[in-house]
């Protein structure tokens, strides 16, 4: 059975829920944890929450702008943008956060994405602070249909090319091949580039991911994404 695709108000909807489940996670940090690694490459916790935070904020002209100004440097516009929302100190940057929870202004139309860009980013701040609060896998669903469908932001679909992802707690299944089997969220954290969830995965397909994230035998790979 083909799985429901939302409409662009519950994606919106769904977004702003986990916004508000994730500014409640942030709320109970010590000033320590705000500094500490992301799964986000070099950034911090506090740097993610702040592109979130820039991410519910720039629109599509004011997006093509700063890319223009940044002469097409993704990182560079990335960098500019969460500088200019990671505010004056930690609760500063928690405050920006907590003040776009419901906002629907994105770069594109592309509404998965946007659901997307909080799951993973909740994600890769979460996992390194050891808190246990997962999104909705419903929800995650969503991104994770996005994503096996095509490469927008992260490489996804080349990912799990010739591949059947098969979730655990939802109706999720897509794509032919050898399985990896799992829950929704570490299907689609995986296909986000996130190696530290690959232990959460199985299935006669789960080392041909492995290889194509640089993590080597499931479980043996790094813990940054």
């Amino acid at each position: 059975m083909r799985m429901e695709t939302w409409s662009r108000d519950e994606l919106w909807k769904a977004v702003a829920t986990e916004r508000s489940r994730l500014a409640d996670d942030l709320a109970g940090l010590a000033p320590a944890d705000w500094d500490r690694p992301s799964l986000c490459g070099e950034w911090t916790v506090r740097e993610v929450v702040a592109h979130l935070t820039a991410a519910a904020s720039v629109g599509r002209l004011r997006w093509l702008t700063s890319v223009l100004a940044a002469r097409f440097d993704f990182d560079l516009h990335n960098r500019r943008r969460l500088a200019e929302h990671l505010g004056t100190g930690a609760a500063d940057t928690l405050a920006r956060f907590q003040a776009v929870r419901t906002r629907t202004t994105a770069a594109s139309g592309h509404t998965p994405a946007w659901l997307g860009e909080v799951v993973v980013h909740g994600q890769d701040v979460r996992h390194p602070l050891g808190l246990a609060t997962r999104p909705d896998p419903a929800a995650v669903a969503q991104v994770a249909q996005f994503f096996a469908g095509r490469d927008f932001t992260v490489p996804s679909k080349t990912l799990v090319a010739g591949l059947r992802l098969e979730a655990t707690d939802s109706d999720l299944a897509v794509g032919d091949g050898p399985e990896v089997v799992g829950s929704t969220l570490a299907l689609t954290m995986a296909m986000a580039g996130r190696p530290a969830f690959l232990p959460e995965l199985t299935g006669a397909g789960l080392p041909v991911l492995a290889e194509r994230l640089g993590a080597g035998p499931p479980g043996d790979g790094p813990t940054t994404g």
